[in-house]
């Protein structure tokens, strides 16, 4: 009868499984135990429990204590792009900007896929030195993940145009990536401009069928042209990937409502409004339908709370006026109807 013999684990690694297991679980002081035990064994060696506790350091605050840790794992450890990323985290945290981009850059010099990390950019004091930065990266070296943050940049800055010849650009250098070709179908959707987004949509959908946000676009687009029952079709699709989105709910609803089943409507609009309270378009869509079957009063509320979150827009203020009017208060709908000319003009 032979016996089955089962390989120790290397002494500097013994205890690894079990720091990970505390530190996922929180419980560092349990952690920090079989982190000195480990250390002991090992003789200050153990690259993974050093990296750990100096995980906890900087949970505690201690972000200089930190950052010495991170940087003896980078000694034991000199081809490591995450523990120069660590290093350079802990040096933003401690002030120190310009060292940080310097260490961001050590570090994807290791690993040019991840070259820009989520902390790159945190450590630009400006947004301009930013841009420059990002654009500087595109002539190096053409990396879809440097794109797409730089044309997200532009639109937080309301800049689309510029958002899309990044896109654009972007997708001739990687006409397979699905998340740069949803992206600028979604933005020529917004610009009303249905044939190229139908096409970019059409793309990431051949790519990847399974797309639930280019599904949820391309079934807008139809629902938009009135083709209400095709649009249930994909939204059905969408629902077993996403069955908690309220835009996927907000928009079966106006299915329902341009098929004048409006109680099914205001059902959807209603979940749409749970998971996403503070959203006006559903707010406002729920006034409509609750305008167009006459419930006067459920008409007033639900505009009247979008307006308090969007009260820039013309049309809430004319379906308000035109509930207040049927709620027979001839002043208040009076003042409702200036203010949508007034914004209006």
């Amino acid at each position: 009868c032979s016996a089955v013999v089962t390989p120790e684990l290397p002494i500097l690694e013994r205890r690894n499984w079990l720091i990970h297991l505390h530190y996922i679980h929180k419980d560092y002081d349990a952690c920090k135990i079989a982190i000195k035990e480990q250390l002991q064994e090992s003789q200050g060696m153990c690259e993974y429990a050093i990296y750990v506790q100096a995980l906890i350091f900087r949970l505690e605050g201690k972000i200089q204590e930190s950052l010495e840790l991170f940087q003896t794992c980078s000694i034991l450890n000199p081809q490591s792009a995450n523990n120069l990323k660590q290093v350079a985290r802990s040096l933003f945290l401690l002030g120190k900007h310009k060292a940080a981009i310097e260490v961001y850059n050590e570090a994807a010099k290791l690993n040019e896929k991840d070259w820009v990390s989520i902390g790159i950019p945190s450590c630009y004091t400006s947004l301009d030195s930013l841009l420059d930065h990002l654009n500087n990266a595109l002539l190096l070296n053409r990396h879809d993940l440097t794109s797409m943050m730089l044309g997200k940049i532009h639109l937080l800055e309301g800049e689309t145009d510029k958002a899309i010849e990044v896109y654009k650009k972007a997708v001739e250098f990687s006409p397979e990536n699905t998340e740069l070709l949803t992206t600028l179908g979604l933005l020529y959707l917004q610009l009303g401009d249905y044939q190229k987004a139908f096409e970019h949509l059409g793309n990431a959908l051949t790519y990847d069928p399974s797309n639930y946000k280019a599904i949820l676009a391309a079934g807008s687009m139809m629902q938009t042209h009135g083709d209400f029952d095709v649009a249930l079709t994909k939204y059905r699709v969408v629902a077993v990937a996403v069955p908690e989105s309220p835009p996927l709910w907000n928009n079966i609803g106006m299915c329902f409502f341009g098929k004048k089943k409006y109680v099914a409507a205001i059902s959807c609009l209603k979940r749409a409004n749970y998971l996403a309270p503070f959203d006006w378009k559903i707010l406002y869509n729920l006034g409509l339908v609750h305008l167009t079957m006459q419930q006067y009063a459920s008409a007033f509320h639900f505009t009247s709370a979008a307006i308090h979150i969007q009260p820039r827009m013309g049309e809430l203020f004319m379906l308000l006026a035109v509930a207040l009017t049927n709620l027979e208060d001839a002043e208040n709908a009076k003042m409702a109807y200036e203010q949508a000319v007034a914004l209006d003009q």
